[in-house]
């Protein structure tokens, strides 16, 4: 029982060692980051590196170019040939749409038709009698050729009762070699994005004086860009062609390059705020899959320096037009000296003069609240 106790006191002893070197180890790491002499003030050094001005943008991943699919005839959804998320080509059917005429509407259709073919026949009748007379020069040639337009005048109404019929009885009917059907074809090679109906749902054509039913969204999604809104303090600084970096919330670790295509000329109120909407075209995405709706934020570049001595922008004193910072010297003394500051990323700022890469800039005291 004894060596049970000393063997498990031993194992203890050994933990408490560790934790206690591993204290040591971030101690002076700690130490040596905030690069402050034994007992004196924390200070950071005159760096070089990048330094770039970004303007933030919130926004999504959408397609350059959506298209809503729309029938052209009423009726209900009969059949769906393809699914969402289904690559297909321009040319395949989408789905087919039924007629569902109501009992009046064919009802009209059919007598519509009737009442046209009697006209017809006595039209046909009359052109026969009015050619014998024409024959027999009994009437001039103006009148038999009034007779003769029409004669081809009532022909035609009874085909576009027919082809009224046709169309409301079957959803097919062919006009001067021109198929109008109810089976409705992808119009370009893209991805099925959203399907809105079903089979059996009920279907509103597009005409001249209503929107129709979307039935689907396809999209080419090769072609992506990044829609979102800047604020109005940034807007300014903005022009079209200014690289980008794009962070998709979905997919952390990826940073995708893009380029600032579109600025809007009219503000959006959010949440009484002015934003100007704005569109990122998006290239050369590798080994990355975006899809449509992806939230992500963009940092169009507005300036950019490499090789750029730089602070923490914490460090600086601005003073009427001044930037003043305080160098740590020798014995524990510092002074106070005017440099002349250049780019700010909001994290750090560039130091154009009074300051040479290696100086030791000393932190500003903290503030204690009572």
């Amino acid at each position: 029982m004894a060596a049970k106790h000393k063997s498990k006191r031993k194992r203890w002893i050994i933990i408490g060692s560790i934790v206690v070197i591993f204290a040591i180890g971030a101690f002076v790491v700690a130490r040596s980051n905030n690069d402050s002499s034994s007992g004196g003030p924390a200070s950071v050094k005159v760096v070089r590196g990048t330094i770039q001005e970004k303007a933030l943008a919130v926004g999504t991943i959408e397609p350059e170019n959506e298209i809503s699919i729309k029938s052209r005839v009423s009726g209900v959804v009969r059949k769906i040939f393809v699914d969402v998320g289904s690559y297909v080509h321009a040319g395949e059917p989408l789905l087919e749409v039924k007629p569902d005429p109501t009992p009046v509407e064919l009802a009209d259709a059919k007598r519509q038709l009737e009442l046209a073919q009697v006209d017809f026949d006595n039209m046909k009748k009359e052109r026969e009698r009015q050619s014998q007379l024409h024959k027999r020069t009994l009437i001039s040639d103006q009148e038999f050729d009034n007779t003769q337009k029409q004669y081809m005048e009532s022909e035609l109404r009874v085909k576009i009762a027919q082809e009224k019929l046709e169309l409301l009885q079957s959803g097919r009917v062919t006009i001067d070699n021109t198929k109008i059907e109810s089976i409705i074809y992808a119009p370009i090679d893209g991805y099925v994005l959203t399907r809105s109906v079903e089979v059996g749902d009920p279907v509103t054509p597009l005409t001249s004086y209503q929107e129709g039913t979307v039935l689907m969204k396809m999209a080419n999604m090769s072609s992506l860009v990044f829609k979102g809104t800047v604020d109005e303090i940034d807007v300014g600084k903005l022009h079209e062609g200014m690289p980008a970096e794009i962070r998709v919330g979905a997919l952390p670790g990826d940073t995708i390059p893009g380029r600032l295509s579109k600025i809007w000329l009219e503000a959006e109120k959010k949440e009484n705020a002015s934003v100007f909407p704005i569109e990122i075209s998006i290239s050369n995405v590798k080994n990355v899959t975006l899809r449509a709706g992806y939230s992500a934020n963009a940092d169009v570049i507005v300036q950019k320096k490499t090789n750029a001595l730089y602070i923490p922008e914490r460090v600086v004193t601005f003073r009427n037009d001044s930037s003043i910072v305080k160098i740590a010297l020798a014995e524990n003394k510092s002074e106070e000296r005017a440099i002349k500051t250049g780019l700010s990323d909001a994290i750090n700022i560039e130091v154009l003069s009074g300051l040479k890469e290696g100086d030791k800039v000393l932190e500003k005291p903290v503030v204690k609240i009572n």
